[in-house]
């Protein structure tokens, strides 16, 4: 890249010279030059790039500023000093893009940034796609509660156990943090225990009945999964017979434990779902959902409303058809709901559940026969 070179040294030497629009005028072309030239640019090169940039951007207006941040966000071999100075620079509309994205940025930068700017910094930093416990701890000590709850809502924020106790008491007085903590794949067992102990009703339902989006990474292969993103359709179930032979086994006292124990082992899981709902006392329609790898907690509150024992609950768990099994933490935090809620508390937790769950249903339901056309 002989010219490229040639053309990016002329306008370096020129850099240095006085007034606004020159200054704006190298700015840009130096960029234009940096952006398109990159990947064949040496390290020497870029350092004079560095150096250029870096001593343009109080100089230059905060638009422009904007729009480079927004271009190096994502480039491995950006500048780094242009880089710092971006991400510390006091507009958070110019810090941002390079304070979610930037791979140049350290550590120890972003810890300075956490307690030497404002909300809207930190902000962007739990954005990034991963947060070690370091970075969470300084962000929950300088952050506000919009703050947690970006924290919480990030799942690849991985958090102390301090970290997590600290979001845990103050989902005590935020019902939105309580439910993204609610749903999240890496919450410690004691710790969800404690969770369910401090919200209310309402706020507990919910999350323990909703599906969990971080556990359909876990299960992206998995047909239920699909399923659940809409991208494939849920061959629909007739559960008629599976109804008429559990009535028949309740009536005559038979439709105990260790029956649905049985049909989870043998993988009779229309009888399963006929048995929770005939027990919970709900519709089979809630239930069903209640069988994708994104509803365990849904699951595992059917199974405690039943009656059920955590032996049957968890070999109900095990055996879910198109499911991955089962992670240590994953049981691990379905011990601390089974144990966790009274029978009268799961039972009217998975009847809140199942008006939402019948109620999305019909909403999509009427919803696609709108769309059908006429």
């Amino acid at each position: 890249m002989p010219a490229a070179t040639s053309d990016l040294r002329k306008e370096l030497n020129g850099a240095e010279e006085d007034g606004p629009e020159h200054d704006a005028r190298i700015f840009g072309e130096v960029t234009d030059l940096f952006l398109s030239n990159v990947g064949r640019l040496g390290d020497s090169q870029i350092a004079a790039v560095d150096g250029v940039l870096a001593h343009l951007i109080a100089r230059v207006d905060a638009t422009t500023v904007i729009q480079l941040s927004e271009a190096l966000a994502t480039i491995d071999r950006a500048p780094r000093q242009t880089i710092r100075q971006l991400a510390f620079h006091d507009r958070p509309q110019v810090a941002a893009p390079v304070l979610r994205s930037s791979n140049c940025l350290s550590d120890a930068d972003l810890l300075e940034i956490v307690k030497s700017r404002g909300q809207q910094h930190l902000l962007a930093i739990c954005d990034r796609k991963a947060l070690n416990e370091a970075l969470t701890d300084a962000l929950m000590r300088f952050g506000d509660v919009n703050v947690s709850n970006a924290l919480a809502r990030n799942t690849g924020a991985r958090f102390s156990e301090c970290g997590y106790a600290t979001l845990v008491g103050r989902a005590e007085r935020d019902e939105v943090l309580a439910e993204k903590l609610g749903v999240r794949l890496d919450i410690p067992g004691s710790l969800l225990r404690e969770l369910i102990g401090k919200v209310a009703d309402v706020v507990r339902a919910r999350f323990l009945t909703a599906s969990r989006p971080v556990a359909r990474e876990k299960a992206q292969n998995s047909a239920a999964a699909a399923a659940a993103q809409g991208g494939v359709a849920r061959k629909a179930i007739d559960y008629t017979q599976a109804q008429s032979e559990v009535v028949a086994l309740n009536r005559t006292g038979k439709l105990n434990d260790s029956i649905v124990n049985r049909f989870a082992v043998r993988g009779e899981y229309t009888h399963v779902v006929a048995a929770l709902a005939l027990k919970a006392d709900v519709k089979v329609e809630a239930i069903e959902p209640l069988l994708e790898p994104d509803r365990v907690y849904g699951l595992i509150v059917a199974c405690k409303a039943a009656r059920l024992t955590w032996s049957t609950t968890t070999m109900i768990v095990r055996n879910r058809p198109n499911c991955p099994p089962s992670t240590d933490r994953e049981l691990e935090q379905c011990v601390a709901v089974f144990e966790s809620l009274l029978l009268s508390v799961a039972q009217w937790t998975i009847r809140f559940g199942s008006d939402r769950i019948l109620a999305k249903k019909n909403d999509r339901a009427a919803t696609a026969k709108l769309s059908q056309p006429a």
